[in-house]
């Protein structure tokens, strides 16, 4: 009841009563930082994971021991995103509900996901790896959208754009991780009659069984709810999110859905998401056939993957990092945008005159990692700073977590088997959506300038500050 009354009286402050409230003698936000982000990261990690080890059993004869037609491995990679897509729209909306806890939630979905990715070693055929991956995007849709507006409901806007990119270095850790496993999982090929492929497939599945007890162990409720911090870190961080964002709307009842779903501040950023995404997706399913074409033999290939994914680590967080500081979103997706367009033109080059180095188009892996991956937290950290209320951070995390994840349908079309090794289609598509999404970040920056500068002449009229409908957009 004591703990109910402190965050009861912490609601009923106006937004300037933070400075009244003792700060508690604990960081608390680096407890909420050490409890939020690892397991939260860690879905998103068995996410690529599960997402991109198909890549890697693919080099170690995936194909050939499904009998897989022509085109059976793109098959395999889109038919896992219709669902997803599809699903953490409503995944969030569910998780949103008050009776519903996120651990439990997340832990269920992320315990299921896990059997059925190990049961892809498992199957004697094509059609079977083809419904599992279909039943794969069901249950992970839930993981990255759920974990992303969680952490977005416990942060500042000047605190998000650090957290998410830790957030997503988790992802990138997903791939890194997936080739160095596989590096050594190979060498299990003909352990109890199974090739070096399936045992990818059935220790990486179970590792996403034993993560998901983690989850339902550690991922914690809310903030107004939350058990990790005592009432006066609660309180503190209740009124501080109250100054920061405003008095927001915690249910789902009487919200316009219709101007949630049409919101050009989720749609422009998940337009700019899709864009970033597709090199993503690109990398995460064709680096490791793109290195072996390239001359080098499968265990090399598994490994040189792993300092591509590293890259993207270390830009994403310095990046934010450095962002977070200044308070700027766009310059760093602009700088990414260009980093990574420098990629594509190598790999074009390459594609027309079929002449460069390997190690020239190694390079390029680096910046399209580098470029791409410092996009996608910056990008969902700038759409999060200019949303209000639970129902559209809850929309908006899951757009663009999941309609900017429709990338990979292009990916998985657009790298034609018959083309390789030089993939003319691949590769003019990846840079004409880089370019994409340039125009859309710039055009987003355009429509929040227009707003800020409307909003600034009516307050010089009648004065005013940022509450809930009228509020300053950050740039």
């Amino acid at each position: 009841m004591g703990d109910e009354k402190v965050v009861s009286e912490t609601h009923a402050r106006g937004s300037e009563d933070i400075e009244e409230l003792e700060l508690p003698k604990s960081n608390y936000v680096l407890k909420m930082d050490l409890r939020l982000i690892p397991i939260l990261g860690c879905t998103y990690t068995i996410l690529f994971l599960d997402r991109t080890n198909i890549a890697n059993a693919r080099i170690e004869g995936l194909e050939k021991g499904l009998n897989m037609p022509k085109n059976g491995y793109n098959n395999c990679i889109w038919i896992f995103f219709i669902p997803f897509v599809l699903v953490e729209i409503p995944s969030n909306l569910i998780m949103s509900l008050p009776r519903v806890r996120p651990n439990v939630f997340l832990g269920i979905n992320m315990l299921t996901l896990g059997i059925i990715a190990t049961c892809q070693g498992l199957t004697a055929s094509y059609g079977g790896l083809l419904a599992l991956r279909f039943l794969m995007g069901i249950f992970e849709a839930t993981l990255p959208a759920g974990a992303a507006f969680l952490i977005g409901e416990y942060y500042t806007r000047k605190e998000q754009s650090l957290r998410f990119a830790c957030f997503f270095t988790f992802g990138v850790l997903g791939p890194a991780v997936s080739g160095l496993l596989a590096f050594a999982i190979r060498n299990m090929n003909g352990i109890q009659g199974k090739e070096g492929w399936r045992w990818i497939f059935i220790l990486e599945g179970l590792c996403t069984v034993a993560i998901s007890f983690l989850v339902f162990m550690l991922v914690p409720d809310f903030p107004e709810k939350t058990k990790i911090l005592n009432p006066a870190e609660k309180a503190h961080l209740l009124a501080k999110l109250k100054r920061d964002k405003g008095d927001q709307k915690l249910d789902l009842k009487s919200v316009n859905w219709l101007k949630v779903f049409t919101d050009y501040k989720i749609w422009f950023p998940t337009l700019m998401f899709f864009c970033c995404d597709m090199t993503a997706a690109s990398m995460s399913a064709f680096i490791p056939t793109i290195l072996t074409e390239m001359g080098y033999k499968a265990a090399i290939a598994q490994l040189l993957t792993i300092p591509v994914w590293l890259t993207g680590i270390v830009f994403q967080v310095f990046g934010c990092w450095v962002s977070g500081r200044i308070g700027w979103r766009f310059p760093f997706i602009l700088f990414g945008i260009s980093f990574a367009m420098i990629g594509w033109i190598i790999q074009m080059v390459y594609s027309n005159n079929r002449g460069l180095a390997p190690g020239i188009r190694y390079f390029s892996l680096f910046a399209m990692s580098g470029g791409t991956f410092i996009q996608m937290a910056m990008t969902t950290s700038w759409m999060a700073n200019n949303l209000r209320g639970r129902a559209s951070t809850a929309a908006g995390t899951a757009m663009i977590l999941g309609l900017g994840n429709c990338a990979n349908f292009v990916a998985a079309n657009v790298f034609i088997k018959t083309e390789a090794p030089f993939y003319p289609t691949g590769f003019r598509t990846g840079l004409g959506l880089t370019i994409m999404g340039a125009a859309f970040c710039l055009g987003f920056l355009g429509l929040l300038w227009l707003h800020n500068r409307k909003l600034a002449r009516k307050r010089q009229e009648h004065g005013g500050e940022d509450n809930q409908v009228d509020y300053r957009y950050q740039y």
